[in-house]
């Protein structure tokens, strides 16, 4: 399928003083958002599983660029060698190296984020897969 595809996390506050995760998973090749979750307790076990509902088959990508934050544990590590990823790590506070990404966690948050009004994690339960083809198709 993909060659390579970057994942990133970020943190969306809520108006109830909560804060949620959203997992990004975005495929390089034609810029296209694989994967994506929230959850208020982000696991290394969580993550790993993340990574088996992006690719569920034989569909996995040669290589995976990440950051190296401690989420990534060695069960994720683990996970991702047995479906025969390559883990691409970025250097410490570079967020320039997954610049893809990081222009898509922008957009979400300018254009989707700042004009809900985030009181519940019903916000992001919205139809935000069709909000983000529309970012990345611009």
């Amino acid at each position: 399928m993909q060659n390579l595809v970057a994942r990133a996390f970020f943190v969306v506050p809520t108006g109830m003083f909560r804060v949620l995760f959203v997992l990004v998973l975005l495929a390089h090749e034609r810029r296209r958002v694989v994967h994506f979750n929230v959850t208020e307790h982000p696991t290394a076990a969580w993550t790993a599983q993340q990574v088996v509902e992006a690719f569920p088959w034989a569909e996995a990508p040669r290589s995976l660029l990440r950051d190296r934050d401690s989420i990534y544990g060695p069960l994720f590590r683990q996970r991702v060698r047995t479906m025969g990823i390559k883990e691409v790590k970025t250097a410490p506070r570079s967020p320039w190296q997954n610049p893809y990404v990081e222009r898509l966690i922008g957009s979400i948050r300018r254009d989707c984020l700042n004009v809900c009004f985030r009181r519940a994690r019903v916000n992001l339960d919205f139809p935000w897969p069709t909000v983000i083809r529309m970012q990345t198709t611009r």
